[in-house]
């Protein structure tokens, strides 16, 4: 199986690459640097998108088109919206809403509603969601909150809970899942929590390496099982 992994930001990415080793070959395209690796009898690409929905889009069509991918996963940090969101909590994501996502005044729709869905929510692969905790028991099923904005403040955070049932926030769940769904092509989204509701921008530096690191053993588990 060709599988796509996409990760958002240096520090995540660095931690990646020292537990994957050496690629087997290096790629520049479209402002991308997809390393190619196998994993258990898999091809795996891996690129780096930058932050945000945009770039985590275009990444992701970019291996599903030219790498014939045929699932997508994306480990990275978070911002967690509970108090039960500890820093380093594991979660597997199984919906998304694009929060600053809105045509309810063109559409009367609700904030966050893409029309191709029954509700505000971008739905995970089921069967890949529940692979996962199969696999990794301790994974939480969670609600992420997407848009491209970093947020830091514990008010804004318990308001995207209180508003959308969400459990961790981010930058690029939205267009990672949205395009891998267009495509047909399931994916696997798993965040380890970097911030708590009452962190900022301080605690996300100060963890994202950690986190990043059980993100990684997390995934790579769940990919041999695949």
């Amino acid at each position: 199986m060709n599988i796509g992994m996409i990760v958002a930001v240096a520090q995540e990415i660095g931690a990646l690459l020292e537990k994957m080793g050496k690629p087997i070959s290096v790629e520049n395209l479209a402002g991308y640097e997809i390393k190619a690796y196998e994993v258990n009898g898999h091809s795996l690409y891996v690129t780096q998108s930058g932050a945000g929905e945009i770039s985590a889009a275009s990444s992701t069509q970019l291996l599903i088109s030219k790498y014939g991918c045929e699932m997508i996963v994306n480990f990275g940090v978070c911002g967690g919206l509970t108090d039960e969101m500890s820093v380093t909590r594991t979660a597997v994501v199984e919906k998304v809403v694009h929060y600053d996502f809105d045509t309810s005044e063109i559409d009367n729709c609700e904030v966050g509603r893409y029309l191709e869905y029954p509700d505000i929510y971008i739905p995970a692969e089921k069967s890949l969601v529940d692979k996962a905790c199969e696999v990794e028991p301790t994974l939480m099923r969670v609600i992420c909150a997407s848009a491209d904005k970093f947020v830091g403040d514990p008010d804004k955070k318990r308001e995207l809970n209180e508003k959308f049932g969400a459990h961790i926030c981010e930058m690029e769940s939205a267009g990672i899942l949205l395009t891998a769904n267009r495509n047909g092509v399931p994916a696997l989204l798993i965040k380890a929590v970097s911030d708590s509701v009452s962190g900022g921008a301080d605690e996300f530096a100060n963890m994202i390496s950690e986190a990043a690191l059980v993100c990684i053993s997390t995934l790579l588990k769940i990919i041999e099982r695949v």
